[in-house]
């Protein structure tokens, strides 16, 4: 495929950064970004990183939140299709620590892309569902009716909508990490990151993977993989990641056929906010058949985490 550019961060600053990024609300993410990407090399991964910041809080916030992925979705030149999201009559369905935790990431993952594309109802529904599944796993006041109530009363005001996402977002993941519970943690963010991947794979559909934005927002996802592996295996001794280890190392077999190479990066300043992006060009290389195998997987691993 073509190159692109993306963003990039000194090392020392990605998990700060990222976590202001993932986790402010929908106003700061407009003053932030760009409809470029936020990519990390895998060579920035050094071990002076993980032993600067702390490998388990670093890891968490490198990886997109529900909110940022339907952002990037939606960037890239997504287009809505309510048939992709998980039914929320699903609900019932999931009575276990972990098939809450994995579709507490997809409803929050499916709320977003709803409310970004001004479906009113059916964020109220995903909202409700995004409930059901806080409520199981003892989620305390993460998502309480008066978010419910508050959702209703700025349905349409799409600034105070994200900012109520972002907000469930941030509660959910902050209690089940203060409260012991990294694994579920781990697994809800995981069931998100999945959410994206289908969501967006299934609208490239059979069309074209050369210069498709979409499909280089879902090669991008090799770089937040290592993450996702690496959150994981720190908490691989829980019965409840050990479920779901086959599958994502499964996935992890065609994620390494894709190449991305980049250019050594290249401060950019910004005159008007006076802030110095650093900007580096990347070129990717996947065919349509390691593209069709990643979608495939991603697919199967989704249906697995929905049933």
């Amino acid at each position: 495929m073509g190159k692109k550019i993306f963003l990039s961060i000194p090392v020392k600053l990605i998990a700060i950064f990222l976590a202001a990024v993932m986790f402010s609300g929908c106003a700061s993410d407009k003053q932030r970004r760009t409809d470029e990407d936020f990519g990390l090399d895998s060579t920035e991964i050094s071990e002076d990183l993980l032993d600067d910041i702390g490998t388990a809080k670093q890891i968490f916030y490198s990886l997109p939140s529900p909110l940022e992925t339907a952002m990037l979705l939606k960037s890239a030149g997504a287009t809505y299709n309510e048939e992709l999201l998980n039914p929320v009559s699903n609900t019932s369905n999931y009575t276990t620590n972990r098939t809450m935790a994995l579709n507490l990431g997809i409803y929050t993952t499916d709320l977003s892309f709803a409310s970004l594309f001004d479906q009113t109802q059916t964020s109220i529904d995903y909202m409700n569902a995004a409930k059901q599944m806080a409520d199981g796993l003892g989620i305390l006041d993460a998502i309480d009716n008066n978010t419910i109530e508050r959702l209703e009363e700025n349905i349409n005001n799409r600034d105070v909508i994200m900012d109520i996402i972002s907000e469930t977002i941030m509660s959910s993941s902050s209690f089940l990490t203060e409260n012991e519970r990294p694994a579920l943690a781990s697994i809800v963010l995981v069931g998100g990151w999945i959410e994206g991947l289908y969501i967006a794979t299934s609208l490239v559909g059979d069309s074209p993977i050369e210069d498709n934005k979409l499909v280089e927002r879902i090669v991008d996802q090799k770089l937040s993989f290592e993450w996702v592996l690496k959150l994981l295996e720190d908490n691989q001794d829980h019965p409840d990641v050990i479920a779901i280890m086959e599958g994502i190392n499964d996935l992890k077999s065609t994620f390494d056929k894709i190449t991305i190479t980049t250019s050594k990066i290249q401060p950019v300043p910004d005159e008007e906010s006076n802030v110095t992006i650093l900007k580096s060009e990347s070129t990717i290389r996947i065919t349509p058949a390691i593209f069709n195998e990643l979608s495939e997987k991603i697919r199967t691993l989704r249906q697995n985490f929905i049933s």
